[in-house]
């Protein structure tokens, strides 16, 4: 599905200004044509298109589920891992708190991103091949691990990393049990249909800090209030293998875990490829590779 305007990318996503600005979307949600072959059937396709999410219950097997953890936690142990500029650390504790393109750093990720069951999905819903444009581990133990306050994925992409369009898919794919107590994803159905331009400036470097506390393109409680009163809130919890499948555009984030219980995930993130980014449309400086992706070859 081509997208089609006479509009320029400003005018159908207006970047932080002074105030906020609440508008509807202009893009598709799914951008493939129905009947497109995939691993998705029609009505998880329709449920995608009017929720922004989509959960598998056992996307990968209790076995592979193995091997990605056991990979997670020798990347955890090796040392040149904290060192590493990919890795993002608790601000209080000084543990890690997330490792960024992991697809590269390991050949485990980099076959679970190109996997059938995993791309597939986002060719399916984008209507095109794609690339990775971010992936990380996020890695919350328990007794204080952080969590990720309410954003559109969307809002930071197209503001920091200069993507034009909405056609850009993430799935969260869980390494260990997420419970409703232990820091779980949180999704507002439906709230990926209208986009919401934060207000403020984009700080140089901001993604230094971001990562660890966000604040540049946070919503206001005023917005979050609308959205939540609107669209209500979904808890998402799983097995280990379990994945949830959401739209950039969904208003999303996680809480504290302060249970005994961590909660690991790997997370990644599929771009078309024919959304490549341009410049940043309100930050001073593109974020660096490792977080938002410049190599645009299409995952075989």
């Amino acid at each position: 599905m081509a997208y089609a305007s006479t509009r320029t990318v400003n005018d159908l996503y207006p970047t932080r200004g002074p105030e906020e600005v609440l508008i509807g979307r202009a893009d598709p949600v799914v951008w493939s044509e129905p009947g497109t072959p995939g691993p998705m059937w029609a009505h998880e396709l329709e449920s995608f298109e009017r929720e922004g999410f989509l959960s598998v219950d056992e996307l990968i097997t209790p076995d592979e589920v193995a091997v990605y953890r056991d990979e997670m936690d020798r990347l955890l142990r090796d040392p040149s891992t904290l060192a590493d500029e990919r890795s993002i650390v608790e601000p209080k504790s000084r543990e890690v708190r997330s490792v960024f393109e992991v697809h590269k750093i390991s050949e485990v990720f980099a076959a679970l991103a190109a996997d059938p069951r995993v791309v597939g999905r986002a060719r399916q819903i984008l209507g095109s091949e794609v690339y990775v444009h971010q992936s990380r581990i996020n890695v919350k133990p328990g007794f204080g691990a952080s969590g990720f306050y309410w954003h559109s994925d969307f809002e930071t992409w197209h503001a920091e990393d200069g993507l034009p369009h909405m056609r850009t898919v993430s799935v969260s794919i869980a390494l260990t049990p997420n419970h409703a107590t232990n820091g779980g994803l949180m999704i507002m159905p439906g709230s990926h249909r209208s986009f919401l331009g934060c207000a403020g400036a984009t700080p140089k470097d901001d993604y230094k800090m971001s990562l660890q506390m966000q604040d540049a393109g946070t919503p206001s409680d005023e917005a979050l209030t609308k959205f939540a009163s609107a669209c209500g809130i979904r808890l998402f919890t799983g097995n280990a293998g379990s994945a949830t499948w959401f739209d950039c555009n969904a208003m999303h984030g996680s809480g504290d875990n302060i249970t005994p219980y961590p909660r690991s995930n790997v997370f990644l993130v599929f771009n078309s490829v024919e959304n490549r980014p341009s410049k940043p449309f309100a930050a001073p400086v593109r974020r660096p590779g490792y977080i938002a992706s410049q190599d645009f070859t299409p995952v075989r």
